[in-house]
């Protein structure tokens, strides 16, 4: 279920709160070897399925960065803002991959609103989006990603 915040002030409203989750979604061999395609990056820990099942994660894993570019879609699942005329991305203050993410495991974010401050027309924004694997004891993801929301 997305939470809707209307304008700068609800978001105030809101420090401190989890503000829901994101759909489930399976993580498939075809979104990873796009992934490494636009990339460049096609360590065969992600794209050599026959390898990686002998190497260290027992099958071939997402990309941490395929996980963070998920951000966006997750993002809108999570949170709505009206009453802005625009967002845009800012940054990441803290970003880390805890665990792997296997292909074929189903994947969900968490947000948690931290902070939300000041700045000319608007307001920074910074969320804490946490990534689990369905089963998984520790998140795969977590990255407090900076938002800038302008009225």
């Amino acid at each position: 279920m997305t939470t809707k915040i209307d304008g700068i002030s609800g978001l105030k409203a809101k420090v401190g709160e989890h503000l829901g989750y994101s759909e489930w979604r399976e993580i498939t061999q075809e979104q990873v070897n796009l992934f490494a395609d636009a990339t460049g990056d096609h360590q065969w820990i992600h794209v050599d399925v026959e390898r990686a099942k002998a190497g260290p994660f027992g099958g071939p894993i997402a990309h941490g960065y395929l996980t963070l570019s998920l951000v966006p879609v997750v993002g809108q699942e999570i949170l709505q803002v009206g009453g802005i005329s625009m967002g845009v991305n800012y940054g990441i203050d803290k970003l880390r991959f805890p665990s792997p993410v296997p292909v074929g495991s189903k994947l969900r974010a968490g947000g948690e609103l931290l902070a939300v401050d000041d700045i000319p027309g608007g307001a920074q924004v910074k969320i804490r989006y946490t990534f689990e694997v369905e089963g998984a004891t520790k998140p795969s993801c977590v990255a407090e990603v900076l938002l800038r929301y302008y009225e």
